[in-house]
């Protein structure tokens, strides 16, 4: 029997990475700049296993939390872990869930896995869930500079030899040119992704968010003061262009 996600990730054996990994939820939700008691429709854009709608479910009390999982296994394990809690709606679906109608969407470590031929389209998703004065709390991981050497490094001592843990795209990535030949896999039933993140680059998606959206603020995490340079996360919180004008 295969790791679960949920224990893959979360539930790893390093105790740095566990921590890391927690930190990047709460980081998340600090981000989001709504009032949460007036929040009404809570979305995790590609919820995973639902590790952060667990934390939805008590930061918004008065919410809606919509868990949004187009892979099939993943949805399955999000249903199991949230079983037990109150005002969680599941999706497979992006055109079952009813547009326009989310006041906080999360996206969190989804869009390094998207292909860029796929971006467009999944970033016109997030807009068209927004509602007008909606804000959307973007983490992706960075993965050049230092961040890409120590993570380099620790993917190195797992799994030397991997597509992510070669000592040639290591350099590459740490010298701020990461590995564009990324392969390409799929999640049942039919999800095309990146595996690995190594080769992704939250400089360009910065831009790709500046296009889409106005972004109101970029930050980076654990420690927002050290910046991207330093740290492994990087965050962005956007609204439509319209409401930001307002």
């Amino acid at each position: 029997m295969g790791v679960s996600y949920t224990e893959g990730v979360f539930r790893d054996r390093n105790p740095i990475k566990r921590w890391l990994q927690q930190q990047r939820l709460h980081s998340a939700i600090g981000f989001a700049q709504k009032a949460r008691e007036d929040v009404r429709c809570v979305l995790d854009f590609g919820a995973g296993s639902g590790e952060l709608c667990k934390y939805l479910v008590h930061e918004y009390p008065n919410a809606t939390i919509i868990c949004y999982e187009p892979c099939s296994d993943l949805l399955e394990e999000a249903k199991i872990e949230l079983k037990d809690l109150p005002r969680v709606a599941f999706h497979a679906s992006f055109d079952t869930i009813p547009q326009a109608q989310v006041d906080v969407l999360f996206c969190l470590e989804v869009f390094e896995h998207i292909p860029l031929s796929m971006r467009a389209k999944s970033l016109g998703e997030v807009a068209a869930l927004l509602k007008e004065d909606g804000e959307a709390v973007f983490g992706v991981p960075v993965e050049v500079g230092l961040p890409a050497l120590y993570k380099g490094m620790f993917r190195m001592s797992r799994r030397y030899g991997a597509y992510d843990a070669r000592p040639k795209h290591v350099l590459m990535a740490t010298l701020g040119m990461p590995p564009k030949d990324r392969p390409i896999g799929y999640l049942p039933p039919d999800v095309e992704v990146h595996n690995e993140h190594m080769g992704f680059d939250h400089r360009v998606f910065r831009q790709a968010l500046g296009e889409a959206f106005a972004l109101k603020k970029a930050s980076a995490s654990p420690f927002p003061l050290l910046g991207t340079a330093l740290c492994p996360e990087a965050y962005f919180v956007v609204r439509k262009r319209a409401a930001a004008g307002r």
